[in-house]
């Protein structure tokens, strides 16, 4: 079995902090959020090799992320983009992979900015007694909220009704990007372009599958991020430290209150200041800050200033009065 981790997203909604990094190396507490997938991955023996696709922007990012890791089944796979305008779509993406790389073996898809709560190892247990297509599940809540994934109705474990971004969705309950393909089933992703469908998001081959083919649902529940926004990886960071904060052993933090889900990293300074719900990339310097709901990248220097639901970018200065 083959697994693919969908890592091409330029994440604009997270410049300028995803500008000149990927967002699957965003840190969530010690692991980067696409570590997390690597590494269930790797101990999963049923998995024999592991094509991680990105674009041609980001590819030395992998590559030397890849080099220092001590993964062993990961395959750089490289879609010839290096902007949003020009990318091929999820499908599009998906589609040229299967074909460059020559898979024709059973294959688990998953998003690589995606915090999944549940061990991918029971993802490919149910896929393979399966047999058949699958995809995981997960009620996010709201009928509002839904409306911006693909909306499913599963009865007995088999998906019955599947709506890409509906207007007005039926329930709440949501397909996420953690698939499973049988062999026989990875030509149809050619044949669905070939005639003229939707290239973007994979739920829209979801829903032509569905079509033609019996689908089943892998539900779960505890979380499940997307992250695409910055309030969504806070939300994540959040989930992880579950109300705590987490400091460095070589960061300084004096006279300093930190309320709930702060992350401070390596070789940051922070004095005389407030933190809460926020991430602080290494080696920051803040003085006499105010800080709330904020994403503060590496060797940054903020001094006198106050910041909700900021993001600020690596090596920028900001001092009150300058």
């Amino acid at each position: 079995m083959k697994a693919i981790v969908l890592a091409g997203g330029y994440a604009t909604r997270l410049w300028p902090i995803t500008r000149h990094r990927p967002k699957m190396f965003l840190p969530i507490g010690d692991a980067t959020v696409i570590d997390r997938i690597f590494t269930e991955l790797e101990a999963d023996d049923r998995i024999s090799e592991v094509f991680v696709s990105t674009n041609r922007r980001f590819a030395d990012h992998f590559r030397e992320h890849l080099s220092g890791s001590r993964y062993e089944k990961p395959t750089l796979t490289v879609e010839e983009t290096t902007a949003e305008t020009e990318k091929l779509g999820v499908v599009g993406a998906l589609a040229q992979l299967v074909e460059r790389e020559g898979i024709d073996e059973d294959t688990v898809v998953i998003a690589g900015d995606n915090l999944l709560s549940f061990d991918v190892s029971e993802f490919v247990d149910a896929f393979r007694s399966a047999a058949s297509p699958m995809i995981a599940t997960y009620d996010v809540g709201s009928v509002d909220r839904a409306s911006s994934y693909g909306v499913v109705d599963v009865a007995d474990g088999e998906v019955v009704d599947f709506a890409e971004k509906p207007t007005n969705p039926t329930s709440s309950l949501v397909s996420i990007a953690c698939y499973g393909f049988p062999a026989e089933t990875l030509p149809s992703l050619s044949t669905y372009l070939e005639e003229g469908n939707n290239p973007d998001e994979p739920g829209w081959f979801v829903q032509w599958l569905l079509e033609r083919e019996s689908i089943r649902a892998f539900p779960f529940e505890e979380a499940w991020f997307d992250i695409g926004t910055p309030e969504c990886y806070l939300d994540a960071v959040a989930w992880h430290l579950q109300g705590e904060t987490r400091v460095a052993e070589s960061a300084t933090v004096e006279r300093t209150t930190l309320g709930e889900n702060v992350h401070v990293m390596a070789g940051a300074e922070v004095t005389d200041s407030h933190l809460s719900r926020s991430v602080i990339f290494p080696d920051a310097t803040i003085q006499d800050c105010e800080v709330r709901s904020s994403i503060i990248d590496r060797k940054t220097a903020l001094d006198g200033l106050e910041f909700n639901g900021a993001l600020v970018g690596a090596h920028t200065r900001i001092v009150n009065g300058e």
